[in-house]
């Protein structure tokens, strides 16, 4: 672990999470953006019990809701058919750390008012686009100058995946394994895209996408949201830190590929914020949109030594009954990945986990989880760290 993060148990109560809620995840949904992130927030407040005309801040989260479906003015829409009572509101835009962007605005918001209710919903209906279309939305999120060459999000995944292996050991089938582990995890998860399990044969020969990654090794598109209700308060789940950090845009200017910095500097400073260090995280829920990932996330975030992510996928330790939990609910990779929803589901599953609501065979002890979400290939990640008051 990482020698300058902080030792202690958490610093003063955080955020309450009063309420949250989600619509399942997959391709296609039967129900519109609007429909699908009115749904989620029904759920959410209904969990909550909240009067919606008590909420004072709507925090809504898209990448792309106009580009996939034309769909524009999105928070207006939503406050006014969830019967919110002039809630200041907004919409939050940051590629695939959407989710967990809005969360952080929605956070912030709650601390500067004491006595309000943020009420955060996030989605994405990627179906609505054919698979060129959407490949090409997603492909803008790399640096410019890495989009003019062709480079897309799944060759950068590929070129790193393959230096990783010649350079730190593991194997490839040791790579197939997260996505095999995460398969597993989603088959008791009613809210997956994927409750299929997969043996790592699957995976090695399964199409090829960017070489050594298959189509196994690659989250799918999906359609769905996600919502959160916030609130001050001492008790229940709270969220005790939530920050964000940029890091170097392009891949090809980072000093190592390997190392992603901006997910390091964002848990380096959830950890200050939270009072704790790597050990005393008991869950993660990692940004695992290509297998490869969730090995260098392990390692930038201090559960793993550089080059050492492999070896906690080979030995289990990331398993559900592992000592460190990493994706209880499936990840990316099998629950789905809505794009705007999904660093929101990340920190729902964690919620879910300490109030003990998910089936007995991805349930994880435990009282802190960290949930790491990540724009672009790592130009900016954001850590959230929950606690449960025991």
């Amino acid at each position: 672990m990482a020698s300058s993060l902080p030792e202690g148990g958490a610093s003063s109560p955080g955020v309450r999470v009063r309420g949250v809620g989600m619509t399942p995840f997959g391709s296609p949904a039967d129900r519109s953006l609007p429909e699908l992130c009115e749904q989620a927030a029904e759920r959410a407040l209904a969990d909550a019990s909240i009067d919606p005309g008590t909420v004072t801040s709507l925090h809504v989260g898209t990448m792309a809701a106009g580009p996939f479906n034309g769909c524009f003015g999105l928070a207006n829409a939503l406050a006014g058919s969830l019967g919110l009572n002039e809630p200041e509101t907004r919409r939050i835009e940051n590629t695939s750390a959407t989710g967990a962007s809005t969360l952080l605005d929605a956070i912030n918001t709650s601390r500067a008012n004491s006595s309000g209710t943020a009420l955060v919903v996030c989605g994405e209906k990627m179906s609505e686009a054919d698979t060129a279309a959407s490949t090409e939305l997603i492909s803008r999120v790399a640096h410019p100058r890495e989009y003019r060459h062709g480079v897309t999000l799944p060759a950068l995944a590929g070129l790193v995946a393959d230096r990783y292996l010649r350079e730190y050991g593991g194997t490839r089938r040791d790579l197939a394994r997260v996505a095999v582990k995460n398969h597993a995890n989603a088959l008791s998860n009613r809210y997956a895209h994927f409750r299929k399990e997969i043996e790592v044969s699957d995976v090695v020969e399964s199409p090829p996408v960017a070489e050594p990654l298959r189509l196994y090794d690659c989250c799918p598109r999906s359609d769905g949201a996600a919502a959160v209700v916030l609130s001050e308060g001492d008790d229940d789940v709270q969220i005790l830190a939530c920050e964000s950090a940029g890091g170097t845009h392009a891949v090809g200017d980072r000093t190592n590929p390997l190392w992603i910095d901006g997910v390091h500097a964002a848990g380096k400073a959830a950890y200050e914020a939270a009072g704790l260090a790597p050990k005393a995280i008991d869950i993660a829920c990692l940004h695992d949109a290509f297998t490869i990932l969730e090995w260098l996330e392990l390692e930038a975030l201090g559960f793993a030594e550089r080059g050492g992510g492999w070896r906690l996928t080979r030995d289990g330790t990331t398993t559900v009954d592992g000592a460190f939990p990493v994706n209880p609910g499936g990840g990316l990779k099998a629950r789905g990945h809505p794009l705007g929803a999904t660093g929101l589901s990340q920190v729902i599953e964690l919620v879910w986990q300490f109030r003990g609501d998910v089936p007995s065979e991805r349930a994880v002890d435990g009282r802190y989880g960290l949930a790491l979400s990540m724009a672009g290939f790592g130009n900016n990640a954001v850590c959230t760290i929950v606690g449960a008051n025991q």
